[in-house]
């Protein structure tokens, strides 16, 4: 498409967008009275006006079943849980049977590298990204401790180039070919929090493969935001939080997927909680574990109600959404934000903005990471001030993510404006 840096040309895109309705189903938060530019659904996405009818409807059910709500209200407690597994599959492009709803992120990181990273004496290390987001930098290096090995030793970062942002793929390749035989565990996010690049999971998954190893990702930027096929890519775990693109509140729970090659082994090393135990004999109480031969098998605990109705009700958006429209406009987006960047940039007398994000439609989402070559700070406090929620990140860059649900041509274009007032102050 050809871009122009307009209003009258943003406004045109508004038009024409498919899920322009959306934008009312969510709360956008006010600044100096009026609706801000809210570029921070990376960090945390924006409350959907349903969500408080979907909890009040369980907070009100509890209240009048008390516990028989397990099994008389509206959406029964007991089951509760596996009203996700369908539409979260379509999310992540598995099959509804690898995927479930339980706990949060790193809880579920960990029981995960608990079932995938098995050392021996010989093949112990794990290959992740350089620059991963501390809750994997510190799950990693808890795990390898467990195991009684030297973090130093057992882990291996994959770096950029020098002067390069972003990891080449071949250099994840070629450090999991070299390492081959002592490799254990190629953990990787799916997509890299500070640059925003998106990685190659199914290339990823196939040398890993190859290397004797298993594969994993992190996907706590990349659930709601981007393309995924997991299934198909035959990586073997992943897992991520609802509260980013996912729009399901501080906190919310997280999701996990488990390739229908591994869901019924027994004996996969797991941690087992009575939530995991066959149904059928559940309540007879009896020592024994006996898994769920679905995803379901690494439940520990029965459904947090409340923070699932509201992850129910950012999820029946997603529904009507449909994930392809919402991929394709996420793309435009951030498109048309690069441009307007490399607009202010050609207009001013020298470069002020390097984006460190691929250009690349198979290496982004939404994300755009903004280096700020001068008056960084001062630029990202001025944006507040001037209505703009973007997210700041050490020790000079600007994340900027305009996501599809609620963000509009006209945020960016708006956006852009405000740059360029600010840097020519």
């Amino acid at each position: 498409m050809n871009f122009e840096n307009s209003i009258a040309f943003a406004k045109q895109l508004d038009e024409k967008d498919l899920l322009k309705d959306f934008r009312n189903q969510f709360y956008i938060p006010l600044i100096n009275g009026k609706e801000s530019i809210y570029f921070t659904g990376n960090s945390l996405g924006l409350q959907p006006k349903s969500t408080q009818d979907y909890v009040l409807n369980e907070l009100e059910d509890w209240a009048s079943f008390g516990v028989e709500g397990h099994f008389h209200a509206r959406k029964p407690w007991m089951p509760y849980h596996e009203m996700f597994a369908a539409p979260i599959a379509k999310i992540v492009g598995a099959l509804p049977e690898e995927v479930v709803v339980m706990n949060q992120l790193t809880v579920n990181l960990h029981l995960l590298m608990v079932s995938f990273y098995q050392p021996t004496k010989q093949r112990y290390k794990i290959i992740c990204e350089a620059k991963a987001f501390p809750s994997d930098q510190y799950a990693i290096e808890s795990q390898v401790r467990f195991h009684g090995f030297n973090p130093a030793d057992a882990i291996i970062e994959v770096a950029p180039r020098e002067g390069e942002h972003t990891i080449r793929t071949e250099d994840i390749i070629s450090t999991i070919e070299k390492n081959a035989n002592e490799t254990a565990l190629v953990l990787f996010g799916g997509v890299n929090y500070y640059s925003g690049q998106v990685f190659d999971m199914a290339a990823i998954t196939k040398a890993a493969h190859a290397a004797g190893a298993f594969c994993g990702f992190d996907l706590a930027h990349a659930a709601g935001n981007i393309e995924l096929q997991l299934h198909d890519w035959n990586a073997d775990f992943a897992c991520w939080c609802s509260y980013k693109y996912l729009n399901s509140g501080p906190g919310g729970v997280s999701g996990v997927f488990i390739h229908q090659k591994h869901i019924a082994n027994k004996d996969l090393p797991r941690f087992a909680g009575w939530w995991g135990h066959t149904k059928e004999t559940r309540f007879k109480m009896e020592k024994g574990f006996e898994p769920i031969p679905t995803a379901e098998g690494w439940q520990l605990s029965n459904a947090p109600v409340l923070s699932m109705a509201a992850h129910k009700a950012a999820l029946d958006i997603f529904e009507k959404a449909g994930m392809e429209n919402l991929i394709a406009k996420g793309k435009l987006l951030s498109d048309f934000l690069l441009f307007i960047i490399d607009d202010l940039n050609n207009s001013a007398a020298e470069r002020l903005i390097e984006v460190i994000t691929p250009k690349a439609d198979n290496e982004k989402g939404c994300q755009v990471s903004m280096l700020m070559l001068q008056r960084g700070k001062e630029v990202f406090d001025a944006l507040l001030q001037q209505g703009v929620i973007a997210d700041w990140r050490e020790p000079n860059v600007i994340r900027v993510a305009p996501v599809p649900l609620y963000n509009t041509f006209t945020d960016v274009f708006t956006f852009g404006q405000i740059v360029k007032t600010i840097l020519n102050k």
